[in-house]
């Protein structure tokens, strides 16, 4: 697996309005991305901090991954990324390394990317997602 560097860092937030109001106004950041991804019930803002993005996650049904997080956790920290090659082959390699997968296979993902999570029982209590743009 060859993690290129951090492409975002996922946010859960209750008001997507709200929160970029206080990313935009109080840190002087500029989303430049709002999308939908319907499949996953989410709709996303994005800012970017050097290389790296910030995208916020509010959930468009209690019953998304997002608004279950919400509801059991609170706003916060949801997920790290990381760009690699193949999400697919990512995903592979993990699985053999004894990692416990969300996604078996990558999945269409905000900004059309390719993406896969690895379960945070597997990952040191972090949810991680593994990022490709093309496979």
């Amino acid at each position: 697996m060859n993690i290129s560097h951090i492409e975002h860092i996922g946010i859960a937030v209750e008001n997507l309005d709200e929160s970029i109001k206080y990313y935009e106004e109080v840190l002087g950041m500029k989303c430049y991305a709002i999308e939908e991804v319907v499949d996953q019930k989410v709709k996303t803002a994005f800012f970017l901090v050097g290389n790296t993005k910030i995208e916020l996650l509010e959930s468009t049904s209690p019953e998304g991954p997002i608004g279950k997080f919400i509801e059991k956790k609170g706003q916060g920290i949801h997920h790290i990324a990381f760009a690699v090659d193949n999400a697919t082959e990512a995903l592979k390699l993990a699985e053999e390394r004894g990692v416990k997968l969300v996604d078996k296979v990558s999945r269409k993902g905000a900004e059309g990317l390719n993406i896969g999570f690895l379960h945070p029982k597997s990952t040191q209590g972090v949810l991680t997602e593994l990022c490709s743009k093309e496979e």
